[in-house]
């Protein structure tokens, strides 16, 4: 049987013997050998935690054995998860498509119109349900978007105060996680039991003037009430309202736009997205008029094309934190597309009719269960509700949870004498039967269970008829017209149509390792032992999840070099705010609280000055050389400079530049000489994994990108997972989590530090992919993996270098697993720009590389382990066809103004026209290589306009009629 590393590696010996030859090398280890420092080789290790590789069948079987100790109950934990039935329709042609999950995020428009026009439909099923103006295309979760609302806040509030009020009903993984940011960033957190009339007051009593309040809509007690008394008060004092809402509820309760909330927040799991303990969800943030450029992520608007065609593209801020770094609005620079393109074709799919129906099944099974309990003479925390109950118990409520999770449920222990019961669309009248009797008399018989019919309960009984909403919502005809499968097929189909993913070819982005996600890796993620589990469920549930992310830690741990891993970060961003506050917690523990500053070369991720901010730390630059490397004398010099307040270096290995920095353990000594930690961000991981690690080069801290080195998808700009691994002396600042099973992790560490992200392990349902990729290539195939990796973009390289200058390079002008095309000389020489040669890459059949980071009119080039020698090939072609085609523009063949590069890409309309004025042929446009006759990708837009999208914002559906 073929071994899984064969399928993975792209090239095979006779081409990497080929490609050898090309780059200069005998073998592809002398290659690396050569390109990877000799300071930094990993040592040979008699014993490895990782085994040896397996088969796909084998690792298939070894998940199921993990899964089969998953018990599969019927969650009611509600505090913002629930069950959820994702359509069929949705499942097959959305979650476990690769051409939906295989996309990367929508940096080039003109070739992603299908999954901006479904985050379209996302932000506007969002700002339509909260009533707001603006959305952005989704968060990480609820609990994270509540903090960035909480920051937004600030930044507009006209209050000096730092103070922000939280509602004692607000689900206890968002307090938690409020707490933990905000003591980074000196704000000062106060709760108060609002929704019982409590004062803005401190501890002590004392009134405060905040500058933002935070209410859940419902609250975690399920009361339903309303809040537009509290959001006047903190209007009064010049502050802003954040409110929590569930959107299924906002089908049927006011919206928090016409309660007068600032920004609203929440998740959209519930719209068809599986639990999978925790995630990946899609949270949202919407918010009123003039508040819209001060949103983090992802905002998709409405544009044109070059004929004035609508199209769609990104909008403000694209990728605020690679230019404005440390004075970022956020460290988000990602979404949760995947899961938000589901939450919306949810949406699509049941339309505004559809979702009232659930919502108003599920307040009446809420209705019946709670006339049930008071028939028991039991009291409710409250009588006004939307989906969820608490009862005081007859005895201890660990009784009554023990007796529901005896039928196959789970219920919320809140306490001693309380339990909650959340219901949703899968609940069924058995199912209120069985948990009533849970919480019945002591002396209740197991077997006298009493029918619980709910069609007659009155959905909202208790609710104030003012909070009853009476607008129209989803009135857009995407939300009225996919009513049967057949439409709602074909129109998934019409939108993954219209984009480029890695089921089309290679996506050669430098930075983001577009490889192969292979589909065995895939394969565990909708089985429902994972796809159906709440992220607070008992330990005794989730022992296969348990031992599975322990295994995940260990292995993470041995390849990096350290000796602890969190899971709990589910974005990169997430995973280097993690590791920052670690280092800060570690400073403060040691007395060192004056050690707030941050030095970060001028090379690296946008997103590290950003999350050095939001871990209270002041970021200082360092310079980096005309090789693109860290530049010693200007490190040394800041060192000395500020030795005393140094808390830390951030530094990408390999370098944002893509080379291997040579002195980089030169580098770590010296900061660790001044008393500071060293962060190294592991986006580039490929290049190194089992030639070097982090932890031996120096390392403290770092984060790595699950959905960079160790194949989770894209998702078409999300998911991503970003654990943070660490040296012991760190491990105890890794994040906690107050709801977590278990303390303890992979290695005997138990982590204290606040929670990162809503649920304990982050996004866990997407950790089977990487498992099964480690699994499946054992330790020896991760390294062939990156020697494979190094040899492609060293092969590129080569090929390349005649005709675009490559920019930086290492040790015998090696670069590492990418590199960077100098596209500057060919402007000046032809007027052509890096924008206009990634167009016409489109008119190739290609996805562009990274354009214009980190050197403005570049391309960065990855090309990974995973494209065979034929598809490296077409891309070099295709590169160098369009240097000639540049070369006739500068030569005056072809004006500079009309040319087939300052018109790419070219649609099929475009071609058709009666008559063809240009200078060129239609062929020459649109198959300018023969390959491309049979197998040509047709863009569904020309060029887009990336000005007037954001001078006129709109970001919403616009009318059927703008697209006619």
């Amino acid at each position: 049987m073929t071994a899984f590393t064969d399928r993975h590696i792209g090239t095979d010996a006779a081409a990497q013997r080929a490609m050898l030859e090309v780059v200069g090398y005998d073998t592809v280890e002398a290659l690396v050998e050569a390109a990877v420092p000799a300071s930094i080789h990993a040592q040979p290790r008699e014993t490895t935690h990782i085994p040896p590789a397996a088969t796909e069948a084998e690792a298939l079987a070894e998940l199921r054995a993990l899964a089969s100790q998953n018990r599969t109950a019927r969650p009611m934990i509600g505090l913002g998860y629930y069950d959820t039935i994702t359509p069929s329709v949705i499942a097959r042609n959305v979650f476990e498509n690769p051409s939906w999950y295989t996309a990367y995020t929508p940096y080039q428009p003109e070739i992603s119109q299908g999954r901006l026009e479904a985050l379209i439909n996302f932000q506007t099923m969002v700002t339509d349900l909260t009533g707001l103006q603006t959305a952005n295309a989704s968060m990480l979760d609820e609990s994270t978007a509540v903090v960035e609302g909480m920051l937004a806040a600030r930044r507009v509030s006209k209050s000096t105060s730092a103070t922000f009020v939280v509602d004692t009903d607000a689900f206890p993984q968002t307090k938690s996680l409020l707490h933990a940011r905000a003591a980074a960033v000196g704000i000062r957190i106060v709760e108060a039991d609002l929704a019982n009339g409590a004062p803005f007051a401190n501890s002590v009593g004392e009134p405060v003037e905040p500058f933002g309040v935070f209410v859940q809509y419902p609250g975690a007690t399920g009361r339903v009430w309303d809040p537009s008394g509290v959001i006047d008060a903190v209007h009064r004092a010049g502050g802003l309202a954040v409110v929590a809402a569930d959107l299924l509820a906002l089908t049927l309760l006011r919206s928090p736009g016409s309660l007068g909330a600032d920004i609203a927040v929440g998740t959209t799991q519930r719209f068809g997205v599986p639990l999978g303990f925790g995630g990946p969800h899609a949270g949202y943030m919407a918010v009123r008029q003039g508040i819209e450029r001060q949103m983090p992520g992802r905002l998709v608007g409405v544009s044109q094309d070059a004929t004035g065609h609508p199209a769609y593209r990104l909008s403000l801020q694209t990728r605020e934190q690679h230019i404005r770094r440390e004075k970022a609005t956020s460290n988000i620079c990602t979404a949760q597309v995947l899961l938000a393109v589901m939450a919306s074709m949810y949406a699509v799919y049941h339309g505004p009719d559809g979702l009232r129906e659930i919502a108003t099944e599920v307040a009446r099974k809420a209705e019946a269960l709670a006339e049930r309990l008071r028939s028991y003479d039991l009291h409710l925390v409250a009588d006004a509700f939307f989906d969820t109950i608490r009862v005081v118990t007859p005895g201890p409520s660990r009784r009554v949870i023990e007796r529901a999770r005896s039928k196959g449920f789970q219920l919320h222990w809140v306490d001693d004498a309380t339990v909650g019961i959340s219901v949703d669309e899968t609940t069924t009248a058995d199912d209120l039967a069985a948990v009533a009797w849970a919480l019945g008399l002591p002396e209740a018989d197991e077997n006298d269970v009493r029918d619980l019919a709910y069609a007659d309960a009155t959905p909202l009984r208790a609710v104030s008829a003012s909070l009853m909403r009476d607008d129209a919502y989803l009135e857009h005809p995407v939300f009225n017209t996919h009513r049967s499968e057949t439409a709602m097929m074909r129109y998934l189909k019409q939108l993954a149509d219209r984009d480029y993913a890695l089921d089309r070819g290679m996506i050669p982005l430098g930075s983001c390792t577009m490889k192969l996600n292979a589909a065995t890796e895939m394969a565990a993620v909708s089985w429902p032992e994972f796809s159906r589990v709440h992220p607070f469920a008992p330990e005794q549930d989730v022992h296969g999840y348990l031992a599975m992310i322990e295994q995940l830690e260990s292995w993470l741990a041995e390849v990096t070099g350290y000796d602890a891993v969190s899971l709990q970060p589910n974005a990169g961003s997430q995973g280097e705010l993690a590791g920052l506050l670690a280092i800060r917690g570690y400073h403060h523990a040691n007395g060192d609280a004056q050690r707030t500053l941050c030095l970060i070369p001028s090379s690296a991720h946008g997103t590290n000055a950003a999350s050095a901010v939001l871990a209270g730390m002041r970021v200082v630059v360092v310079a980096c050389d005309d090789a693109g490397n860290v530049d010693l004398d200007d490190l040394r010099t800041k060192i000395t400079a500020h030795a005393d307040e140094l808390a830390a270096l951030m530094i990408t290995y390999p370098s944002t530049h893509g080379v291997y920095e040579q002195d980089v353990v030169d580098i770590t000594q010296a900061v660790h000489d001044a008393g500071g930690q060293v962060y190294v961000d592991g986006a580039n991981l490929n290049a190194l994994l089992g030639y070097a690690r982090f932890g031996d080069l120096g390392g403290d801290v770092s984060h790595l990108n699950l959905h960079k080195t160790f194949a989770i998808p894209h998702g078409g700009g999300g998911p991503g997972v970003g654990p943070v691994a660490a040296k012991a002396h760190l491990a105890p600042y890794l994040p906690a989590h107050n709801l977590a099973q278990r303390a303890d992790h992979a290695g005997g560490f138990v982590f204290e530090g606040g929670p990162i992200s809503a649920a304990p392990y982050g996004s866990a349902s997407i950790l089977p992919i990487s498992w099964a990729y480690v699994r499946m290539m054992g330790a020896a195939g991760l390294k062939d993996a990156t020697s494979a990796a190094v040899l492609a973009a060293n092969y590129l390289a080569a090929r390349l270098r005649e005709h675009y200058p490559v920019l930086y390079t290492g040790a015998g002008g090696l670069v590492a697993h990418e590199c960077i095309l100098d596209l500057r000389p060919l402007k000046d020489d032809t007027g052509v720009t890096v924008d206009d040669v990634a167009k016409r890459l489109i008119d190739y059949g290609f996805h562009a590389p990274t354009m214009s980071f980190p050197v403005a009119g570049t391309l960065m080039v990855e090309p990974t382990e995973s494209e065979d020698l034929a598809e490296l090939d077409r891309f070099v072609d295709a590169m160098i066809a369009i240097k000639a085609e540049a070369i006739a523009v500068g030569a005056r063949e072809w004006p500079a103004d009309d040319n087939p590069l300052v018109n790419a890409p070219h649609t099929a309309e475009s071609i058709v026209a009666e008559e063809w004025t240009h200078p060129y042929s239609r062929e020459t446009a649109v198959y300018p290589v023969h390959t491309l006759v049979r197998t040509k990708y047709w863009p569904p837009v020309r060029r887009i306009d990336n000005a007037w999208g954001d001078r006129n914002l709109v970001c919403a559906c616009p009318p059927v009629e703008a697209f006619a």
